[in-house]
């Protein structure tokens, strides 16, 4: 798959993330472990996170529905001007024309659009897999956060709520809802307007780091930094100088 579509899928599938990962936290709280919190307070606060973050919730929130929230996005984003893009790699756009990702792709690889929805289903139906193994410990941080925000008085008025009808109904949801199609619908939107701002932005960071001094290159390097990089890098110095030799070749 070449570069940029990659790049394109990247940035789509943490964009459909972001509301799961964002769970992680109940708003600003103070750094908290275990033995710094009254137990029973993190016990009420466990019972609070076996409400709104059951375990199984983010196959909940990302199977189904994602492979289609997913297909929408790519294929807004493939609509796009090619120039929008391409300005994200800082690559001179002036000299590019209207044409969009999908125009030219068609070319290249006429199967794209069914080669880019299987790829994005499949790295979808990986990302499944790896958030719901890590799912415990999200529900561990969850309890600690919870425990560290709200006072015992304030979870046990939090769990008689979830212990009803309505707040067992809302509580099951209340992270599902972000992942809804009204949601996606505006995150959906959000992402080419992002794309088209992100060329601005970088001229910004540009601006804002300009007085940092420049990154060195290998050759700025002295003895002893270039035998600790190898060694970093699992390399024989002379394998190193070999492949920075190469690199410098290639950019002269």
């Amino acid at each position: 798959m070449p570069k940029f579509l990659a790049a394109l899928i990247a940035p789509a599938l943490l964009l459909t993330a972001a509301p799961a990962l964002a769970a992680q936290a109940p708003g600003e709280t103070e750094a908290a472990t275990e033995t710094s919190i009254d137990p029973a307070r993190l016990a009420s606060a466990r019972q609070t996170v076996d409400y709104v973050f059951p375990l199984g919730t983010y196959a909940r929130i990302m199977n189904g529905t994602m492979d289609k929230i997913m297909d929408s996005m790519m294929d807004s984003m493939s609509k796009m001007p090619l120039k929008d893009l391409a300005g994200l790699s800082g690559v001179d756009t002036q000299k590019l024309g209207s044409a969009s990702l999908a125009e030219i792709m068609e070319i290249y690889d006429p199967a794209y659009k069914e080669r880019l929805k299987v790829t994005t289903h499949t790295m979808m139906a990986e990302m499944i897999g790896l958030m719901t193994d890590f799912e415990p410990e999200i529900r561990d941080g969850l309890a600690k956060a919870y425990a560290a925000k709200f006072d015992a008085k304030q979870l046990g008025e939090l769990n008689a709520f979830f212990a009803t009808p309505t707040g067992k109904s809302y509580a099951a949801d209340s992270y599902i809802i972000m992942m809804s199609p009204e949601v996606m619908e505006k995150m959906q939107a959000f992402m080419p307007r992002m794309m088209q701002q992100m060329p601005a932005i970088g001229e910004k960071v540009k601006a804002a780091t300009a007085a940092l001094p420049a990154p060195r290159k290998y050759a700025d390097l002295g003895k002893a930094e270039k035998a600790k990089l190898a060694k970093l890098l699992g390399l024989a110095e002379a394998e190193l100088e070999k492949q920075e030799a190469a690199k410098a070749k290639q950019a002269d």
